[in-house]
């Protein structure tokens, strides 16, 4: 297995009964992986394991037929964030690697382990920062709204939108709490009688928490006083006072006991023990007798408990199970009246705190915006060498308005940030949704990918990343035949910009071009065979000869020439 003392990466990726793949495992390097195949034998279809695995949706679809479950599973390097992910989620580290493995049941419900234990999608998506980043067929121009633009720019500024976040979380609270008190003034207006009525009753109670339980302890002792004064003092006869007694008994056993220890010393124990014994008896008589005396059958006292027991009943029914929550509610009315009364100094003291909190987003988000400008023109500029570099001439700008007014304020600022490019000399700046060319917005999806993940290496070495604390570069870049419509030159161009990102990070492609593959440092190539009526996927990591004889099939197609051959050796040389 290929391995990299430099780089954290993806080392291993396995499927079972996934899709049309029935078991497979690819075995990744470091630097540029390829993916080849014939078109169907499952190339893609691990990109979207791997995707399932950063926290994807996934579907009972992608169980293969006649299958109970559908299995995927990849080990990463660790990472110290990754582990920091894990120890906030209570799972243990497993040595210098993270497992994870999800499981897609028949009727389609999900179980995810991490490291052999059970954890959740959430947990995935935490982790998918840190561990890779998934570029899918399926991502087109189309879904590449203005949030992701704005992610994009922020990740290549290595800008952090966590001050405007809590600035604009302060705003709403303000404005919350302000709307609260003016569209409930009138409800409160009509409960200031029942609120006064509650208050009076509660605080004329003058409660104490806890005091229906000692009562009721009160009220048993007084109702039975009969009982237990018989109880007492007949216990206390039994044990003490009584001719009969406990202690008489015990009394005149250790005078005996006495006797016998002064002429044989083995029974001193003996009456050190009844002398003990009768300490005891007498210290319980003594108590029993003190308690009986201290019984007082007042029919008053009960009466005065009995009607204080119903009282606090009858509050507990209206305002709470116990007497703590009838005084918390009671304090909650006053508090609310208080509100009432005082309603012009708190609306002042409102009104206050939101014209802080809103120039306080002001100021985050205005600086926000200058940050940004910045980096749009920086990213501009570098995109739009990167696309020109891919056999294209185009202009490449990056536009971003402030919207200062508030119904555009949001956690991430309040800019509208727009990515636009003229493909054609004399055509004026479009927005990027509107290429046509699938080529084309290929290749432009590809510049701006490398533009951003390079300077995000480059920062993350040189440490000037430092808004992007926890969001480091993910270890692994995956594109998923991101070079459909593209050949010849431009597919080179590809394959250089691919080759040139893989020298700071793990690289995973799937592609059909050969000018691609040629730069691979490490070439896996997904086949499919047919054996008892199925059809079953394999992963080969291919040796130089097979490599070779794999460019040269996409070259030539389903026969290999000679000439064929030579040219693909010719390519493989030419890009080292």
């Amino acid at each position: 297995m290929l391995r990299s003392d430099s780089l954290l990466m993806l080392v291993e990726l396995r499927a079972e009964n996934y899709a049309v793949i029935d078991h497979a495992i690819a075995t990744l390097g470091p630097g540029l992986n390829l993916l080849t195949g014939e078109t169907g034998a499952g190339k893609s279809i691990l990109v979207d394991a791997l995707a399932l695995l950063m926290g994807g949706k996934s579907s009972a679809d992608v169980v293969r037929h006649g299958a109970e479950k559908a299995v995927v599973a990849c080990v990463f390097e660790s990472t110290p964030g990754a582990e920091t992910i894990l120890e906030e989620n209570g799972i243990d580290t497993e040595a210098e690697e993270i497992i994870l493995r999800r499981e897609i049941l028949s009727p389609g419900k999900s179980r995810v382990f991490v490291n052999n234990q059970p954890a959740t999608v959430a947990v995935l998506k935490q982790l998918a920062p840190e561990l890779a980043l998934v570029h899918a067929q399926t991502e087109t121009l189309a879904s590449f709204d203005q949030t992701q633009q704005r992610m994009l720019l922020d990740r290549f500024g290595g800008i952090a939108t966590d001050a405007v976040a809590e600035a604009h979380a302060h705003w709403r609270a303000a404005q919350e709490k302000l709307n609260e008190l003016l569209t409930g003034e009138q409800d409160r207006l009509r409960l200031v009688d029942l609120w006064s009525y509650q208050r009076k009753e509660i605080e004329g109670a003058q409660l104490e928490a806890g005091e229906d339980e000692r009562l009721e302890t009160e009220k048993r002792v007084l109702a039975n006083a009969e009982k237990l004064y018989a109880a007492a003092m007949g216990a206390f006869e039994q044990l003490y006072e009584g001719g009969a007694s406990a202690e008489a008994a015990l009394r005149a056993a250790l005078r005996n006991v006495e006797e016998l220890a002064r002429y044989d010393p083995r029974f001193d124990g003996a009456a050190q023990q009844i002398a003990s014994a009768r300490a005891s008896v007498s210290d319980v008589g003594a108590t029993l007798r003190d308690y009986a005396e201290g019984i007082d059958a007042s029919p008053e006292r009960l009466a005065e408990i009995e009607d204080r027991l119903a009282l606090l009943d009858r509050l507990k029914r209206k305002y709470g199970k116990t007497v703590a929550e009838v005084i918390a509610f009671g304090e909650d009315v006053a508090r609310k009246l208080a509100e009432v009364d005082d309603r012009d100094e708190i609306l002042k003291a409102l009104r206050a705190e939101l014209a802080q909190a809103e120039g306080a987003y002001r100021k985050a988000a205005s600086a926000l915006s200058a940050e940004r400008k910045v980096a749009a023109a920086k990213l501009a500029k570098l995109a739009e060498a990167q696309i020109n570099s891919l056999a294209m001439k185009v202009k490449f700008a990056i536009e971003v308005v402030p919207a200062e007014t508030e119904s555009a304020w949001t956690a991430s600022g309040w800019d509208a940030i727009e990515f636009r490019i003229a493909t054609n000399a004399g055509e004026p700046l479009k927005p990027l949704t509107e290429i046509a060319s699938g080529g084309e917005m290929s290749r432009v999806m590809l510049a701006l990918k490398v533009a951003v993940e390079e300077n995000a290496a480059k920062s993350v070495k040189t440490g000037s990343m430092k808004g992007l604390k926890k969001k480091v570069t993910p270890r692994t870049l995956v594109f998923d035949e991101i070079d459909i419509g593209i050949g010849g030159r431009a597919a080179e161009a590809v394959g250089q910009k691919l080759k040139t990102l893989a020298r700071g990070q793990q690289v995973l492609c799937v592609t059909h071009l050969p000018q691609i593959a040629a730069f691979a440092d490490q070439h896996l190539a997904v086949e499919k065979r047919e054996s008892q009526g199925r059809t079953r996927t394999q992963i080969r990591v291919l040796d130089e000869a097979a490599r070779t004889r794999e460019v040269a099939r996409m070259l030539s197609g389903a026969k290999v020439t000679e000439t064929s051959l030579q040219h693909a050796a010719q390519m493989i040389a030419a890009s080292r």
